[in-house]
């Protein structure tokens, strides 16, 4: 169903637009020749072989909202058309402003050169509410309402529209949303512009219950608010925002090292393979690609700790340093690795909670990509037990991991480059970094499982990380494979398995059992 459709189906009906119409902040009119340049932050152009009247109006546009009869004062009705024309066509510079006796309520502003809405219809006993995907927040000074099913911006200008959007929190009727100082009028219309673009709800009753047709939609249903506010967001479409790589605090903010210098202490070397010897004893990457599976139970004897150090400098190792390059594009520090990175910036960090590998004690590591070697930084059983048991319960119980490598991201290493799409980049290195590491485990054949979960706050806290500089993204199970397993035989875990490999749980993990159960 199509957004107009959808609110046709939400019983409201499109009527005609009587709101004030301006350009937007920064946009420029200047007259040239017989037509008007219009330049702005978006886009450059010139209206040519304008009329007086046109050009008169459009120049009109570029002052303060102007109701659509103001606009077009004096116009010839052949202008009058080439007026609403270039409104039409320049819709994404064009603002909307609700106006109460001339006092702005809100303004509405799109946010995608393609968007485009009609006021609906909506009727005073109506039951409204705002759409469970809207959002307000501070946004370059002003307060405004977004909403990722709509590219459309509302600055809420007065404390008398805030009012009214603060309220339709609640069902309400639109006859009962009248503040004493403002026109019912006026506050009618501007519920018609929001429900219009997408922030309202608007439904009707049956049998004294409220029903909106949101409700009854199976594919809005299954989105929830994060998840789409997140799409719309880092992916362009639908929003204004500076997007990509566009190095926006070059100059301003020194970017984050391509690796984290390593802290003085003692460090455990990890065994280098000689990549030839595992060329020649490597299965072909097709059978490793059909052989892949999750793996949530292990071998009698546990993975050694040569086959963890050969597993990390197969999957995560610095293999070189580079940069800064700016005659490239890239002003800063770079590293070659096995796995792919946007922008070569390789902001995830590695930490490995140990509980089974032979050679190689228990306890919270570090993975060093460069010296290619572990730091310990948490030999607290409490912690190790709180991160192994969130591990299990991210397989439903089902394993409990010899080896859990947590993924932690730089996230300023990547947003001091990319603007609107951070995030989802590193979420894209993290499932890049599972592929591969799914790939080199089946290929030694050593048992791998990626999880779907993890407790950002606690791994901040266990690995000593501040939480908004770093924390975790992703979570890997690593052990060694049962022998059925090497057979080529599939197997589910013995009946007495999990008996045989629980760990003792400490009351920290018991405290935390108690917290996600109930």
């Amino acid at each position: 169903m199509s957004e107009t459709a959808g609110l046709a189906a939400a019983g409201g009906q499109p009527r005609p637009d009587g709101s004030a119409l301006a350009f937007r902040e920064g946009v420029r009119v200047t007259t040239q020749d017989d037509g008007v340049r219009v330049q702005s932050p978006w886009a450059a152009f010139v209206l040519g072989r304008l009329t007086d009247g046109t050009r008169a109006a459009v120049h009109r546009l570029a002052g303060e909202p102007v109701p659509p009869a103001v606009l077009l004062a004096g116009c010839t009705p052949a202008e009058r058309t080439q007026v609403l024309r270039i409104v039409d066509r320049l819709g994404f510079l064009i603002t909307r402003s609700v106006l109460a006796q001339d006092r702005p309520l809100a303004r509405i502003e799109a946010t995608s050169r393609t968007a485009s809405y009609r006021p609906v219809s909506v009727p005073a006993q109506a039951p409204l509410r705002l759409s469970k995907f809207a959002l307000c927040r501070s946004y370059s000074g002003a307060f405004v309402l977004e909403s990722p099913l709509t590219p459309h911006r509302v600055l809420l200008l007065d404390p008398a529209s805030r009012a009214v959007v603060g309220a339709l929190g609640d069902c309400v009727r639109a006859a009962d949303l009248a503040p004493a100082d403002v026109p019912a009028e006026s506050v009618a219309e501007l519920l018609e512009h929001l429900a219009g673009a997408g922030f309202v709800d608007v439904g009707e009753w049956a049998d004294g219950q409220a029903r909106f047709a949101a409700d009854e939609d199976e594919v809005l249903e299954q989105w929830d608010f994060h998840d789409l506010l997140f799409h719309s967001r880092s992916r362009a479409g639908r929003h204004d925002e500076p997007f990509g790589g566009i190095f926006p605090y070059e100059g301003r903010i020194e970017p984050r090292p391509a690796v984290e210098p390593a802290p003085a202490g003692p460090y455990i070397e990890l065994h280098r393979p000689a990549l030839d010897d595992v060329l020649a004893a490597d299965p072909a990457l097709t059978t490793v690609l059909e052989g892949r599976t999750s793996v949530r139970h292990y071998g009698e004897a546990p993975m050694t700790v040569d086959q963890l150090g050969e597993f990390l400098y197969r999957t995560a190792r610095v293999r070189s340093e580079y940069g800064p390059r700016p005659d490239q594009k890239m002003p800063y520090e770079a590293t070659s690795r096995p796995y792919p990175c946007g922008g070569a910036a390789y902001e995830l960090e590695l930490y490995l909670t140990v509980r089974r590998c032979e050679g190689l004690a228990e306890g919270v590591y570090h993975y060093d990509p460069v010296g290619h070697r572990l730091r310990l930084v948490n030999e607290d059983a409490g912690d190790r037990s709180a991160m192994l048991y969130l591990a299990s319960v991210a397989t439903g119980g089902i394993a409990v991991p010899d080896v859990l490598v947590t993924m932690t991201s730089r996230f300023q290493r990547l947003s001091w480059k990319y603007r609107g799409i951070a995030y989802a980049v590193t979420l894209k290195h993290a499932g890049v970094l599972y592929q591969t590491m799914y790939l080199v485990a089946t290929a030694m054949g050593l048992a791998p499982c990626g999880l779907g979960s993890g407790d950002a706050d606690l791994a901040a806290r266990v690995l000593g990380l501040d939480y908004l500089r770093e924390s975790s993204v992703g979570e890997f199970m690593l052990g060694s494979l049962p022998a059925a397993e090497r057979d080529g035989s599939p197997t589910a875990p013995p009946a007495d398995w999990r008996a045989a490999n629980d760990p003792q749980w400490t009351d920290a993990a018991r405290l935390l059992l108690d917290r996600h159960d109930g």
